[in-house]
């Protein structure tokens, strides 16, 4: 229906009551963070499947962004299945006042919240339904104190359900990256988690490989473990640039079950790091 066919005499496109014109805006669902939060750049790191890494590659990320002189913090939406807190060696439990909660900090001050930082047990599972798991990564968007951030990293849970669902409508998401692995399965992978941003109109910044291959600790040949990756292929399908392809560390998972991530040797997400200062320096201009 066009705008002067609307039975509401005298109505604006943006006051129309009964949603008849055309040229009506749909309200939105994005909610404000704390008044107290600047937030610049939201990051969601996001997979069509779950065991594929994201945890590991969203505490990369940030660790190599805060190594760039940049504020940043980790917003663990995986309530089921929490591992941020591991990694970067916090036990300590979040507190709060009556203005908000407090993300507790890494020892190179980056900001965390997860689930597993408010329960008293963090082995007791939580088992809880899609709204309520929804509704508590909306209010660790809505009632964290963050302060000023330049990246707030999103570790997104596996799938297309009801926490990305939530993220994408309630969460001014600047864009996500899509991890994957080698197999077979990484054309289903990368385009479940792509097909969905593009719903939500949430551009795709690019993707991260993981466990791309082993290197042996002899000859430094690098062996790919489950057979020749098809990335290149489907990345350029997508028209997505790869950020980074990473293999399997055994130091690297040292570090993480020691709370250690802090000290990783970032020599594979170079480009994603650089596609991200780029991202965000852009945006300033």
């Amino acid at each position: 229906m066009k705008k002067e066919d609307c039975s509401n005499t005298g109505c604006t496109a943006e006051s129309c009551p009964s949603g008849e014109c055309s040229s009506a805006k749909p309200k939105s669902m994005i909610e404000p963070t704390h008044e107290s939060n600047r937030i610049k750049k939201v990051i969601g790191i996001v997979s069509g499947k779950g065991g594929v890494g994201k945890s590991l590659v969203t505490s990369m990320l940030a660790v190599s962004m805060r190594r760039l002189g940049y504020k940043v913090g980790i917003l663990d939406a995986d309530i089921t299945g929490p591992s941020i807190p591991k990694m970067f060696g916090i036990s300590k439990k979040a507190s709060g006042n009556e203005y908000g909660i407090f993300p507790e900090k890494t020892h190179n001050d980056i900001g965390i919240m997860s689930i597993n930082l408010l329960i008293e047990d963090e082995e007791a599972p939580v088992i809880w339904r899609g709204p309520i798991i929804a509704n508590t990564v909306k209010q660790f968007w809505t009632d964290v104190l963050w302060g000023d951030l330049d990246f707030l990293f999103f570790d997104m849970p596996p799938g297309t359900g009801d926490v990305p669902l939530t993220v994408f409508q309630s969460v001014p998401v600047n864009g996500v990256i899509v991890v994957t692995t080698p197999q077979d399965l990484v054309s289903m992978i990368v385009k479940k988690a792509y097909n969905m941003a593009n719903t939500m109109n949430v551009p795709v910044l690019g993707i991260i490989e993981n466990m791309s291959f082993i290197e042996c600790p002899d000859c430094g040949k690098k062996i790919p473990m489950y057979g020749i990756s098809k990335l290149d292929e489907i990345a350029g399908g997508l028209g997505l640039p790869i950020l980074g392809k990473m293999p399997v560390s055994p130091v690297l998972a040292e570090l993480c079950d020691k709370g250690d991530i802090e000290k990783f040797d970032n020599q594979f997400l170079t480009d994603a790091v650089e596609h991200l200062d780029v991202f965000l320096k852009q945006s300033m201009k």
